[in-house]
């Protein structure tokens, strides 16, 4: 009877974190516009047009010096890119830089932070969806502490989470589930390990890709 209590009762703490979680996610859109700031960057993924689109547009606006595009597909070129983004071409040109090494999160993160250090820059808005923003974050915070670095964000909403009925369609469901394991994992690394992202092997490739 007693380890079905204490089922129960880690079940309903589960339950209630993947509720706080969820709400989190959709309070984070529509994203208050930041300040600006020395670089933009996003991180490729699901809905990776929509993530560079909303980067392209803070740094059309002036939020950012350069643009970072993270985790971009090695097979991918500069004109693959810029065809499916459709920036201005002298923007384009100047001004965005792309990373190939990234493969998961934890390569977005390393990937950033050695590209903000190669450039100088101190202050940065990090640009991913917003089921993704939070676990992106504690990666990026793990290699990037404060006041090192100053990091915003700016998430692209994802419209199947907007309802507040999500857990009716299996697919937003598996979604948030996943991504909530994900994020509890990365908790679990950080608050009981103690570990950062691995570290590069020796003799890698640099993380972030210049113009």
């Amino acid at each position: 009877m007693k380890s079905i209590a204490a089922f129960l009762v880690l079940a309903l703490i589960w339950v209630a974190g993947l509720l706080a979680f969820a709400a989190r996610v959709q309070q984070s859109t529509p994203a208050p516009y930041p300040d600006p700031a020395d670089g933009v960057v996003a991180l490729t993924g699901a809905n990776s047009n929509e993530r560079i689109a909303a980067a392209l547009n803070l740094l059309q606006d002036g939020m950012g010096r350069r643009l970072l595009i993270s985790g971009v597909n090695r097979d991918a070129t500069r004109e693959d890119i810029r065809n499916v983004s459709k920036p201005a071409r002298r923007l384009y040109d100047c001004c965005v830089d792309l990373g190939f090494t990234a493969a998961d999160t934890v390569g977005n993160a390393r990937e950033t932070a050695d590209w903000a250090r190669t450039m100088r820059f101190k202050s940065l808005i990090i640009v991913t969806t917003d089921y993704h923003m939070p676990r992106a974050m504690l990666e990026l915070r793990a290699v990037m502490r404060e006041p090192e670095f100053h990091l915003q964000t700016y998430a692209v909403p994802t419209p199947s989470l907007k309802s507040g009925r999500w857990w009716r369609s299996p697919r937003s469901t598996r979604l948030m589930v996943v991504e909530y394991c994900k994020y509890l994992a990365i908790l679990g690394r950080e608050a009981v390990l103690g570990l950062g992202p691995r570290e590069p092997a020796p003799g890698s490739e640099p993380a972030a890709a210049a113009q």
